[in-house]
């Protein structure tokens, strides 16, 4: 129920949007030029690259994949371990063999060609229904309700949701749904991105600045600051672990791959323990060579629930020294697909080599 003092307030429009928007756009290495048709694998790729990414950090990943994989067909021939190096750094490593599996799809059954609905994009490999909506609508100027976190922001304040994230979202959802217009519905879906990221931000919003201000039942209420209402965060837990740097006189470097499945799945990694809720402490336990092992420090490294400490030890051994079952000695380790924890141990391992 409204307050008196928004009780009065209109009813937000997509045109005053949209006009502000053609004025203060931003210029984004993904995004078509006023005038220009968006091209559907640009937009896929960097809605892949930015779920749970900064536009900041996923700019020069963009440009670099751009260069090596021009199109749907030159992803789709690649081996996924090229992929994977070049996914590297960017985290969250099942996006990058969704990415593929994908790419193999689009171009083989529908000839490299995006299909152009939701419904359709949705039966592809790993693309959920934001980035449905967001192909849809960006590529194919289908009228998708496209909502991301600066979306959900907007619109939470807009109508100033007080059910607390994530249980407010399908409501997010349906009034976001309420202002996409059947019109110029790609440049709407933007229009709310930029919105979210450049104004209406989650520390002092810009709110004399916004295209909505007399629309906004928050601002109205002087508390645009407090929305949207989130639940409390839960304590992030730690878990511990070995990590082991064999390196032969050459500079080779023995690796593995992780399993498919899982955390950092498909990706390359030095041999180590597994991860336990506790401390391992002490000297290690069954590393994958007998040597000398020496501490060299702890990587440190943050995941989504959880974070992680590996004490790192190193031992060096020689150029005829077999690799033991399911490794391999690497001369080229900074081509190597190593997760961000993997360039933390190598960092760890390096700083007294």
């Amino acid at each position: 129920m409204s307050s008196p003092s928004t009780a009065a307030l209109s009813e937000p429009g997509s045109s005053d949007l949209l006009a502000w928007y053609d004025c203060h756009r931003r210029r984004l290495p993904w995004r078509a030029l006023p005038g220009e048709i968006a091209d559907p694998y640009r937009v896929w790729l960097s809605e892949i690259m930015l779920q749970q990414t900064t536009v900041a950090a996923a700019g020069p990943y963009f440009l670099a994949f751009l260069q090596r994989f021009p199109d749907v067909f030159a992803l789709a021939d690649a081996p996924l371990d090229d992929v994977l190096r070049r996914w590297a750094g960017l985290g969250y490593y099942a996006r990058a063999r969704n990415l593929h599996a994908c790419a193999v799809v689009v171009a083989r059954e529908h000839g490299g060609v995006f299909p152009g609905t939701e419904a359709e994009l949705l039966a592809l490999p790993g693309i959920g229904p934001y980035t449905a909506a967001a192909v849809a609508a960006i590529a194919f100027d289908e009228p998708a309700t496209v909502v991301d976190g600066n979306v959900e922001r907007v619109v939470s304040r807009l109508f100033a949701v007080e059910e607390e994230l994530p249980r407010a979202r399908p409501r997010i959802r349906k009034l976001a749904a309420t202002l996409t217009p059947a019109r110029r519905p790609g440049d709407f879906a933007q229009a709310m991105m930029d919105l979210g990221a450049t104004i209406c931000t989650p520390r002092r919003p810009a709110c004399s600045l916004c295209p909505w201000n007399e629309n906004c039942e928050a601002r109205a209420e002087g508390l645009q600051e407090s929305f949207p209402r989130k639940a409390a965060k839960v304590d992030r837990p730690t878990r511990f672990g070995h990590a082991f740097w064999a390196e032969r006189t050459d500079g080779a470097v023995l690796l593995r791959r992780r399993a498919a499945t899982g955390l950092l799945g498909g990706m390359v990694e030095v041999p180590g323990s597994a991860w336990a809720e506790t401390s391992l402490g002490g000297l290690p336990e069954n590393p994958p060579l007998p040597s000398n092992w020496q501490p060299m420090g702890t990587a440190r490294h943050v995941f989504s629930h959880f974070a992680l400490e590996l004490s790192v030890f190193r031992a060096t051994f020689t150029n005829d020294t077999p690799p033991p079952e399911g490794c391999w000695w690497s001369l080229e380790v900074e081509k190597e697909a190593l997760p961000g924890v993997m360039r933390k141990v190598e960092k760890v391992a390096r700083s007294a080599g």
